[in-house]
């Protein structure tokens, strides 16, 4: 489909049709990038997305122990708890 860049403001843009959005199933919030000069339009990532889930899993395992215990550094010992 070919279009034509619109000003917008200072800027310029592009209109995205309705059933192209639809059938990409883009939500209202999204990320734009560069890949090898090509414009990418995709869902915007959520922050942390899927740490709870992973945490549950890593729970599950085992392996959610804190890391470092016991392995002090110089600095641990010009402080007084």
């Amino acid at each position: 489909m070919k279009t034509h860049l619109v000003h917008i403001g200072n800027s310029r843009g592009v209109r995205l049709p309705r059933p192209l959005i639809e059938e990409a199933q883009l939500p209202d919030e999204i990320d734009l990038r560069v890949e090898d000069g090509t414009i990418v339009i995709a869902p915007a990532r959520q922050v942390r997305g899927g740490w709870a889930d992973a945490a549950q899993q890593m729970h599950a395992a085992g392996e959610d122990e804190p890391l470092g215990l016991g392995t002090g550094t110089r600095f641990d010992k010009e402080w007084r708890w």
